[in-house]
């Protein structure tokens, strides 16, 4: 097959069927995750990313080249999630950018294109690391480079460029040497394998899938986000489902995982909130009845609520039915289950805030982490972190609602770190500031060093510099079985996780909370912070504690309820 340019049709074409690639084989990307945490894995967020933008595209019925590349590069920002996501967005930023004003593509314009996805991903990455997905992205853009003035046949031009990153992949391990203990290659580097054979199907006319669900559009007024960067706003899931699940048995943690990652595969927008025997869900989805029909496999329903979010006609409208909805759910929510806790304070839209010279945005779950935050300071709350990464456009959505002249985020994971930094370079009006905090510790750090008065240069300073004046370490347990720092991990075993690597493992979490913790001490330590999640307990916290005055006496052990899914404890050491 002699292929020797290709149109906004057929690039059309290549994408949907590269997106579709992905997300039929994401889990096995999943499964080459080193670290084997509950956390939102590197294939579902890659697909989620490329969703975003293939939605788009497939809702193009007669493309040309600048629509095409404006909804690949919109859609693609607007949802990465994750680091693999926004590195992934950079890459198709950097392709479209290059391609955008021609009518057609062919080696050399494809030799350019790869050659600036590269240059555009690593620029997104502060220390790029060798043996990722960076690494395999510019193995292809290399040998572009090399085949290029060779061979003038595309379909032979991508297979050659194809095999080319497959062998660098397949060298991956010998860059980090992570991976060649845990025997695997690079996930992000997989992935963006995967999206390419997809679209080299569809290239040499193999019968492929290219449907993708189309999004309906809605138009954005007074974003200050890059018009260019960014295109008009999407309702991508039409109705707003809310109810509350009377299970008929007990409601795990592992049912609660499946449920989330079902309703994931359906919607978006997902809050799954269990205690004891009462589920509240709330989801935005185009098909009700699916998220419906699976709840009643765990008991009876009730309080069930639906509005269609495209009856409405105007982004203040929308708003205020958004708004409706959260107050309604939390008042459902306190009626049907005290239990649950007081009423978390709710996120408050841009008009109803008072202008503030300093705001602050913090991604957090977790009812007590909310409260928490709240009392600190923060004024906008993003639902999200382990297993919930939230998108770039979650991030800007936040940034329009705080009215302030400078909005401090704090993404609280070091997998929404890049998202967080992508949402700032999207905004235009407010001055965006990120503080990288990698967990809740450190976000809540951050916040207390806050001073009013400073100037926002001084007070990213003063946050920045105190994330190093706190240990902070994590507790769940092992998804996967795994080789990783000499020590052998089974699936369900319990975690101990410091800032860079897993310190301990083993089968009892408080043993392994309190082994993490010994490890974290220092001689000059003085505060312990023990945050008990939704599977942990006040009870076992203060079996810790009291098992840590035993080891130093003069340690000060402060407790919290947290309230965070998939983690027992978050701790930290000061």
């Amino acid at each position: 097959m002699n292929i020797k340019t290709i149109d906004a049709k057929v690039i059309q074409k290549c994408f949907l069927a590269g997106a579709n690639a992905i997300d039929a084989k994401k889990e096995k990307i999943n499964d080459l995750n080193v670290f084997p945490v509950p956390d939102g894995d590197t294939g579902t967020n890659m697909t989620m990313t490329i969703m975003s933008a293939a939605r788009e595209v497939a809702a193009l019925e007669n493309p040309d080249m600048k629509s095409l590349c404006k909804a690949i590069s919109g859609g693609s920002l607007r949802g990465a999630r994750g680091n693999s996501g926004v590195i992934l967005s950079q890459l198709l930023r950097g392709f479209t950018k290059e391609i955008s004003h021609e009518k057609e593509v062919d080696a050399d314009v494809l030799t350019r294109a790869f050659e600036r996805a590269v240059e555009s991903a690593y620029k997104a990455v502060m220390k790029p690391k060798e043996g990722t997905i960076l690494t395999v992205a510019r193995g292809g853009s290399d040998k572009a480079l090399e085949l290029n003035g060779h061979t003038d046949n595309l379909a032979e031009f991508v297979n050659h460029i194809i095999m080319h990153m497959r062998d660098v992949l397949e060298q991956t391990p010998e860059m980090l040497p992570v991976l060649k203990e845990a025997g695997v290659v690079d996930s992000g580097g997989e992935g963006l394998l995967t999206i390419m054979e997809g679209a080299y199907d569809a290239l040499i006319g193999k019968q492929v899938n290219y449907a993708v669900e189309p999004e309906v559009k809605r138009t954005e007024a007074g974003s200050g986000i890059k018009a260019e960067a960014v295109a008009d706003a999407d309702i991508k899931f039409g109705y707003c489902t809310e109810f509350i699940i009377m299970t008929d048995k007990e409601f795990h943690s592992r049912d609660e995982r499946e449920f989330k990652g079902y309703l994931e595969s359906i919607g978006d927008s997902i809050v799954c909130v269990a205690d004891e025997d009462i589920v509240k869900i709330h989801v935005h989805t185009n098909d009700p009845g699916l998220a419906i029909q699976k709840a009643l496999t765990y008991g009876s329903l009730t309080r069930m609520k639906i509005d269609n979010m495209r009856e409405e006609h105007n982004e203040r409208v929308i708003q205020n039915s958004r708004q409706m909805a959260e107050e309604q759910k939390e008042n459902d929510a306190k009626q049907s289950a005290d239990s649950m806790g007081d009423k978390t304070k709710e996120n408050v839209t841009v008009s109803e805030m008072p202008h503030k010279d300093n705001a602050f945005i913090s991604v957090s779950v977790g009812e007590g982490l909310r409260e928490i935050f709240r009392d600190l300071g923060v004024d906008y709350i993003i639902e999200g972190g382990q297993t919930m990464n939230p998108s770039t456009e979650d991030i800007l959505s936040a940034i329009q609602k705080v009215n302030a002249d400078n909005i401090f985020i704090l993404p609280n994971n070091g997998n929404i770190i890049l998202a967080a930094e992508q949402a700032r370079e999207l905004t235009e009006d407010k001055n965006i500031v990120v503080i990288p905090t990698k967990n809740i510790p450190q976000g809540i750090t951050a916040m207390i060093n806050f001073v009013e008065g400073m100037t926002p240069e001084e007070n990213e300073e003063a946050m920045r510099q105190s994330l190093s004046e706190v240990k902070s370490g994590q507790v769940t347990y092992a998804v996967r079985d795994t080789l990783i720092d000499g020590k052998e991990i089974k699936a369900g075993d319990i975690m101990g996780l410091s800032d860079k690597t897993i310190e301990t493992v083993g089968t009892d979490v408080v043993e392994t909370t309190l082994a993490l913790l010994k490890k974290m001490l220092e001689e000059e330590s003085e505060i312990v912070t023990i945050y008990y999640g939704q599977e942990g307990s006040e009870e076992d916290a203060r079996k810790i504690a009291a098992a840590l005055a035993e080891v130093d006496e003069d340690l000060e052990v402060e407790i919290h309820f947290g309230g965070q899914p998939i983690y027992y404890y978050f701790v930290s050491v000061e």
